[in-house]
């Protein structure tokens, strides 16, 4: 049976998007890197009474996180979609942040969702289709938020890099633009945000977008 993988699956949007996909009878594969939050996710998932697997792996690392795949692949069935919500927010301003630091947020940001996509994609082109979709941000860079417009700016190229490979062979490749802090209650509720992932996976070939941007709810 076709499952969703949700590399991230965190408060916020990661555990919103879970819960989404799991309302439309996907099993749902929930990866991050801490098992207290892997707990929290799987609790809201069971709510939709699918089957869950949760898996601990951090994106940063390409053996793990392969591992991670195929483990979800094994357990529940190769992915129907994959999102990749991953990231290292925080503030930095020009010149504040170390070469590592910088290295390790990029990881975290692109890398890691260019790992993943490799890894699953070759297969979902030989079953004829699939989507892998990518949590974006800053749609307008900010001198606030240097590493996060960088990540952010290779995540919108990536998208494009992607759909040129995996595209032609039918795998929808694409971001949700995030263009706010993200919290229950308020115009980026992850729950408002989540229906676009789900959009843009249930969307015909021929009406594909590549970004979707949210600027929040009225």
């Amino acid at each position: 049976m076709p499952s969703a993988v949700i590399i991230g699956a965190g408060p916020g949007i990661g555990r919103a998007v879970a819960r989404r996909f799991a309302r439309e009878g996907l099993p749902v594969a929930l990866i991050a890197r801490s098992e207290a939050t892997l707990e929290a996710s799987a609790d809201a998932v069971a709510a939709s009474g699918v089957r869950s697997v949760s898996l601990t792996a951090d994106a940063t690392d390409e053996t793990a996180l392969r591992q991670a795949l195929d483990e979800a692949a094994a357990e529940l069935g190769p992915p129907e979609v994959v999102v990749y919500n991953a990231a290292i927010i925080r503030a930095d301003r020009p010149g504040e942040l170390s070469v590592r630091g910088h290295l390790d947020a990029w990881a975290v940001n692109v890398v890691g969702a260019l790992t993943a996509a490799a890894h699953v994609a070759p297969a979902m082109t030989a079953r004829g289709g699939g989507s892998f979709l990518i949590t974006g941000g800053m749609p307008e860079p900010k001198r606030e938020y240097v590493s996060l417009s960088l990540g952010k700016a290779g995540v919108r190229t990536l998208v494009e890099l992607l759909d040129q490979e995996y595209g032609p062979s039918g795998v929808h490749v694409a971001s949700v633009t995030v263009a706010g802090p993200v919290a229950p209650g308020t115009p980026f509720d992850p729950d408002d945000i989540a229906e676009h992932y789900w959009r843009l996976h249930a969307q015909p070939g021929e009406q594909w977008t590549r970004e979707v941007v949210f600027r929040g709810t009225p």
